[in-house]
C-alpha cells in the first residue's frame, strides 16, 4: 500500500502533513481530474469520486482554495463507495494564472508539481515572448522550468532557435525533442523517475498530448493536426489531469492555453529577467524607464547589441501587469493607489496649465 502511494507522488512532507488526521478514519489520496462538483482521487487502494464536505465550503476562502489537479486531500469513504475530501494538505508548488473573465480570481492549473515542461512548437507558432509569460509562472510556482521545444523534425532553424531560448530561460535547460519521430524524448524521461510529477504546459497545438502518448507508451491521449496555414492548434485535451506512468512518474496534462494572464509573479519576474535587472542596477537613476534617461545601462546595452530590444519591451510589459495585479489582489495597496492619484489630481486642479497656482 505504501509503495502505491509512492507511485502517487508520497513524500515525508506530505506524510507530516497528513499525520494529524491518521487513525481517524481517514485516508490520502490525489487528486487526478476536477469535474463541476466531483473530483477524481487516486488512494493506495484504487480511485474513487469525490466532494468536498459542507464545513470545507463554508470555510474555503474562494476558488483557490479547492482542491486542484495534483493536490493531496485527507478522504473519507462512504458506504456507497463515494469519498468526502475533508482537507487539502499544504502544497508544495503551486502553478496559476488570473481566471479569464475576472480581475482578480486565481485559477491553479497544476498542485505539487516537480518540473514544469513549458512545451513550444518549433514551427511558425514559435514565440520568444509567450515563453517569458510561461516562464515567470513557473519560476513563481515553485517548481522547477524545463523548456521542451518540440517539432524538431519541422525546422530548419534548430540551433538558432535553441540559442534564442536559452538567451533567455536563464537558469532552466532547453531540450529540443521531436514527439512525431521520438528524437530526444529519453532526455525527457530522465525528469520521471518513481514519484515525480511534471506538467505539461504550453499553447494549443504545441504538441503536449503527443508528447503525453509518447512518455506513457500509448495513445492516452487524441491527437489532432494543427490547422493547415497559420501552424495554430485545434484544442485536443479539454480538462486537466494526472496520469500515473508506467515508469512510476507523473504526467499533468492540461488543455492549450491561449492566454496566459499573471497571477502574483514578483518572484518569478525577478528569475526571468534577471539579465535585464542586472543590467538596470548600473542605470544613472534608481528610477529610470530605460526610455531616454541618460545613463541607461539597459539602453546602452541594447545598443551595443547585448540585449534585444524585445525582450526589453516584453520586461516593461510584464513588468506592469504583475505590479497590476498586485494592486488588484492586495487591497491595502489599491487603497494606497487610489488616494495618491487622488492627491495627484487634486493638485492638479490647483494649477494652471503654466504651473502657475490659479
Amino acid at each position: 500500500m505504501q509503495d502505491h502511494l509512492v507511485h502517487l507522488g508520497w513524500n515525508d512532507r506530505i506524510a507530516a502533513a497528513f499525520q494529524p488526521y491518521a487513525g481517524h478514519g481517514y485516508e490520502p489520496g490525489r487528486v487526478s481530474i476536477v469535474h463541476q462538483h466531483l473530483c477524481r482521487v487516486l488512494t493506495a487502494t484504487g480511485d474513487t469520486l469525490a466532494q468536498v464536505t459542507g464545513r470545507f465550503q463554508f470555510e474555503a476562502a474562494g476558488p483557490q482554495d479547492y482542491p486542484a489537479v495534483g493536490d493531496w486531500v485527507v478522504l473519507q469513504t462512504q458506504p456507497d463507495g463515494r469519498g468526502l475530501i475533508h482537507a487539502v494538505l499544504p502544497r508544495g508548488s503551486k502553478f496559476s494564472r488570473k481566471a479569464a473573465g475576472s480581475p482578480a480570481t486565481e485559477q491553479v492549473v497544476a498542485t505539487n508539481v516537480t518540473t514544469l515542461f513549458l512545451v513550444n512548437a518549433l514551427n511558425h507558432d514559435f514565440n520568444l515572448r509567450r515563453l517569458e509569460r510561461y516562464l515567470t509562472l513557473a519560476w513563481e510556482s515553485g517548481a522547477n522550468p524545463v523548456v521542451v521545444l518540440n517539432k524538431a523534425d519541422l525546422c530548419a532553424e534548430l540551433p538558432e532557435r535553441i540559442a534564442a531560448c536559452e538567451a533567455i530561460a536563464l537558469g532552466a535547460p532547453v531540450h529540443a525533442v521531436s514527439a512525431a519521430t521520438g528524437e530526444g524524448l529519453e532526455v525527457l524521461a530522465s525528469y520521471l523517475g518513481t514519484g515525480e510529477t511534471v506538467a505539461l504546459l504550453g499553447s494549443s497545438g504545441a504538441g503536449k498530448s503527443t508528447l503525453l502518448n509518447r512518455l506513457c507508451g500509448g495513445d492516452r491521449q487524441r491527437t489532432q493536426a494543427v490547422r493547415d496555414g497559420d501552424d495554430r492548434g485545434r484544442h485536443t485535451t479539454t480538462h486537466r489531469e494526472l496520469v500515473p506512468l508506467p515508469s512510476g512518474g507523473l504526467l499533468i496534462d492540461t488543455p492549450g492555453m491561449r492566454e496566459l494572464a499573471m497571477w502574483g509573479g514578483a518572484d518569478g519576474f525577478e528569475e526571468t529577467f534577471e539579465d535585464v535587472s542586472r543590467l538596470a542596477a548600473d542605470c544613472r537613476f534608481r528610477d529610470c524607464r530605460h526610455a531616454h534617461e541618460p545613463g541607461c545601462a539597459v539602453r546602452a546595452a541594447i545598443e551595443t547589441g547585448e540585449l534585444d530590444e524585445g525582450r526589453l519591451r516584453s520586461f516593461t510589459k510584464l513588468q506592469r501587469e504583475v505590479a497590476y495585479q498586485a494592486r488588484k489582489s492586495d487591497r491595502p495597496a489599491s487603497l494606497a493607489e487610489k488616494a495618491r492619484w487622488k492627491q495627484i489630481h487634486k493638485a492638479a486642479k490647483q494649477h494652471d496649465k503654466r504651473g502657475q497656482p490659479l
